[in-house]
């Protein structure tokens, strides 16, 4: 039986975006965190796919929508839209293919043209199962991430290895960026003379729901 959609089966909706080369594992990355599922021959995505997960942070209940972009060259100026309303994103290489970490930088150049300047990034090394065919030493993507200020993991897609951990890191520190930005906004609310309580802390980038905040 189909379950009643219900919009308050969530507290937050955030958008996040995986980005980064053809075949450095986003959509494996997307249905390990989504579906616990890792396919040996999943094919290019062609365009752009998304899925679901809802966890808890803070006893909130928190459902991550994940967009998995295409890599291919090809399909940039579809999935460039796409960045609109997102507040986290994955920039993804393959440790064993140089040029995928070579890329990186101009992921994060589309990233900073495209997306909110206050989305949290994450930069994932891909594919640390295969360590014997290692291309990109570990140290390398962590001076890139911090120089650039990301956060950084190698993950396994194939072994499940840090794909947990990278999800939460993004999805609690958005959490925190947004209750911030609520307590603001309410505290803002409250010096306004002659103002209700309720107020609309529905941003820009629509990550979170219009309505009255209560405690």
């Amino acid at each position: 039986m189909a379950s009643r959609v219900d919009h308050h089966e969530y507290d937050y909706l955030f958008k996040i975006v995986l980005i980064g080369d053809s075949g450095v594992g986003k959509s494996n990355i997307l249905s390990r965190f989504t579906r616990n599922e890792f396919c040996l021959e999943s094919k290019s995505t062609i365009g752009v796919e998304f899925a679901t997960r809802t966890l808890q942070i803070d006893g909130k209940t928190v459902k991550a929508q994940i967009w998995d972009t295409a890599g291919q060259e090809r399909y940039r100026a579809i999935t460039s839209a796409y960045y609109r309303g997102a507040v986290g994103a994955f920039i993804v290489y393959d440790i064993t293919k140089r040029q995928t970490f070579d890329n990186v930088q101009r992921w994060l150049r589309e990233l900073r043209d495209h997306a909110d300047s206050n989305i949290v990034l994450m930069m994932a090394g891909n594919k640390s199962d295969l360590n014997h065919l290692r291309a990109v030493a570990e140290q390398d993507g962590q001076a890139l991430a911090e120089k650039e200020g990301l956060s950084f993991l190698e993950t396994s897609a194939l072994e499940a290895s840090n794909i947990e951990r990278a999800f939460q890191t993004v999805l609690t520190e958005i959490y925190h960026i947004m209750n911030k930005k609520a307590l603001a906004a309410e505290e803002a609310a409250a010096t306004l003379p002659g103002q209700g309580t309720t107020i609309n802390i529905n941003d820009a980038s629509g990550n979170m729901k219009k309505g009255c905040c209560s405690t």
